[in-house]
C-alpha cells in the first residue's frame, strides 16, 4: 500500500495486469461493467487508464440524467488536454438493465456507485452471477441491506470472486503517516483505551453539498437528498471514519462484529432552501418524494450523525456533518485524533492549515521535552525509506509533520489508487485475510449506530 502512493503522484496510473481465472487457470483481461452510475465516484474510477484493463466499458443503467451525467464526466476525461484517457463506452438503458448485464456477461468486474437504495441487491445479484465487484461506499444503508451484504460475502467466497468497497481515505498521506507513527512505540507509546466521554480516537468529517469535481461544479441527482435512497450521513461518510479507526488502531488484524459495541448515537438534519436545491440539482422544485422532508419551504436532510463506540476496549467517536458549501478557499475537511501513552497524533484541516490536512505530534505530560524531541526525530528518520522527504518543524509546543507536495495527490486520485489496489488483489485471486471480516465489522458497527440513533430520537 505504501508503494502505491509513491507510484501515483498525480500521473496516469499504469498497471501491467492479467486477471487469472481461478476456476480454469486461464488468463483474461479485466473488463469493466458500470452499473447504474448515479454518483460521480463511478466516473472517478475511470479518471486514469490502467494497463491490462480493456478500454471498452459497458454501462448498464436506467434512462435518465444519472447516466447522462456519468457519460459527460467520462467524455471530459477523454477530451482533457493533460493526460487524456481513451475509454470507449457502450451503454444499455433498457428497463431490464440489471438482468441484461447479468445475461450479457461482457465484463468481469462490476463498478457500482449510485443510488444506494438498490446497491445491496445489485451487489448480491452480481456476485451470484460470478462477477467481481468494486463498490462505492456505503454498501448497506439499512439493517436489511446488511443481511444482503453478509449473504453476498458468503456467495463471493463460495464462487471465488472478490467483493471490495472503495476506501479512498486510506490513501490520504496524513492518515497514512498518523497510522505509521502510532506504530512507533518510542514516540507514541501504546494506544490508550479512553472512555465514553473522553475517547482515545476521534474522527470528524465535514462535507458540502455544493462543490467542484474534476474542475466543474457538481450537479447532484435529486435523490441524493433523500436518505431513503442515499442513506443518512450516519451510514454514509461514517464508513470512511470507522474504516480508518479499524485500519489504524488494529492494522491488518481481523476484527469481528462482536468486537464493537456502540454506546451512544444521534442524528440531525441539514437545512436547504429551494434556491440552494436548485443550484446543486438544476431542478425547479422539490420532487414529490422529498415532500415529507420539507417544512415551511425548507428541506431537512438527515445528513449529520455522531456515535461513540468501543472496539476491543478502545473508545472511539466518529462524527459527520454536511453544510451547503465550504467557506472561501475551503473544502471538505477531516479532523482526527489518536491518543497514545507518550504522544497524541492529531490531523487538522482548518483555516490555520489553509484547509489542507496537517498532522501534528503533541507530547504527553509524562514525557520530558528532550525525550519527546529525540523520539520525534527518530520516528521521522524511520519513515525515510518508505516516505523520503517527510520531516517535522516546531509549531509552538507541538511538532508539525511536513510532507513533500508529491504525496498530496488529491482526493480524486485516491479512487485510482484504490482501483489499482483492487486490480492487484484480482491478479493474486484473493483479498488480504483481514479485509472481509473488517468490512463486515465496519458495516455491523454502523448499523448498530443507525438503530440506536433512531431509538434515541423517538
Amino acid at each position: 500500500m505504501k508503494h502505491l502512493l509513491k507510484r501515483v503522484a498525480g500521473a496516469t496510473l499504469l498497471l501491467g495486469l492479467a486477471l487469472a481465472s481461478r476456476a480454469e487457470g486461464v488468463t483474461e483481461p479485466v473488463r469493466l461493467l458500470t452499473l447504474d452510475p448515479g454518483h460521480f465516484h463511478a466516473a472517478l474510477v475511470q479518471k486514469y487508464m490502467y494497463r491490462g484493463v480493456d478500454p471498452l466499458v459497458h454501462v448498464y443503467a436506467p434512462k435518465g440524467d444519472d447516466v447522462l451525467e456519468h457519460m459527460k464526466r467520462i467524455e471530459g476525461f477523454n477530451s482533457r488536454q493533460e493526460q487524456p484517457t481513451h475509454w470507449r463506452t457502450e451503454v444499455y438503458t433498457g428497463p431490464d438493465y440489471l438482468q441484461r448485464m447479468l445475461e450479457d456477461r461482457r465484463g468481469n468486474v462490476v463498478v457500482i456507485s449510485g443510488n444506494n437504495a438498490q446497491k445491496a441487491q445489485y451487489i448480491l445479484s452480481s456476485v451470484e452471477a460470478g462477477l467481481n465487484v468494486l463498490a462505492d461506499k456505503p454498501m448497506a444503508i439499512t439493517p436489511p441491506d446488511l443481511e444482503k451484504l453478509k449473504q453476498a460475502f458468503a456467495v463471493a467466497e463460495k464462487k471465488g470472486t472478490l467483493l471490495y468497497d472503495i476506501m479512498t481515505e486510506r490513501f490520504e498521506i496524513t492518515s497514512i503517516l498518523q497510522r505509521e507513527l502510532s506504530q512507533r512505540a518510542g514516540l507514541f507509546g501504546s494506544l490508550q483505551k479512553g472512555s465514553p466521554t473522553d475517547p482515545a480516537i476521534r474522527k470528524e468529517s465535514v462535507h458540502h453539498f455544493s462543490k467542484v469535481v474534476a474542475g466543474s461544479p457538481l450537479k447532484r441527482p435529486q435523490w441524493f437528498f433523500d436518505v431513503r435512497q442515499q442513506g443518512e450521513g450516519l451510514v454514509d461518510v461514517t464508513t470512511h471514519l470507522v474504516d480508518l479507526v479499524q485500519w489504524q488502531a488494529f492494522p491488518e488484524q481481523a476484527l469481528q462484529p462482536a468486537d464493537a459495541k456502540v454506546l451512544s448515537a444521534k442524528h440531525s438534519r441539514t437545512s436547504m432552501t429551494l434556491d440552494q436545491f436548485r443550484k446543486v440539482t438544476g431542478a425547479p422544485a422539490f420532487p414529490d418524494f422529498l415532500r415529507q422532508d420539507v417544512q415551511n419551504g425548507v428541506l431537512g436532510v438527515y445528513a449529520n450523525g455522531e456515535f461513540t463506540y468501543r472496539l476491543r476496549g478502545v473508545h472511539a467517536l466518529v462524527s459527520v456533518k454536511w453544510d451547503f458549501e465550504a467557506p472561501a478557499g475551503g473544502g471538505d475537511t477531516h479532523f482526527s485524533v489518536m491518543r497514545g501513552s507518550k504522544a497524541t497524533l492529531t490531523i487538522q484541516q482548518g483555516p490555520a492549515e489553509k484547509f489542507k490536512p496537517m498532522l501534528y505530534i503533541e507530547r504527553a505530560s509524562n514525557v520530558s521535552a528532550a525525550a519527546h524531541e529525540a523520539a520525534v526525530k527518530s520516528a521521522i528518520a524511520s519513515l525515510q525509506d518508505e516516505y523520503p522527504g517527510v520531516g517535522v518543524r516546531r509549531d509552538g509546543e507541538r511538532w508539525a509533520v511536513t510532507v513533500p507536495e508529491k504525496y498530496n495527490v488529491g482526493h480524486e486520485a485516491h479512487f485510482a489508487q484504490v482501483t489499482e489496489n483492487f486490480l492487484k488483489y484480482l491478479r493474486s485471486g484473493k483479498l488480504p485475510g483481514w479485509e472481509v471480516p473488517n468490512m463486515l465489522t465496519k458495516y455491523s458497527t454502523i448499523m448498530q449506530a443507525y438503530e440506536l440513533s433512531r431509538a434515541a430520537s423517538n
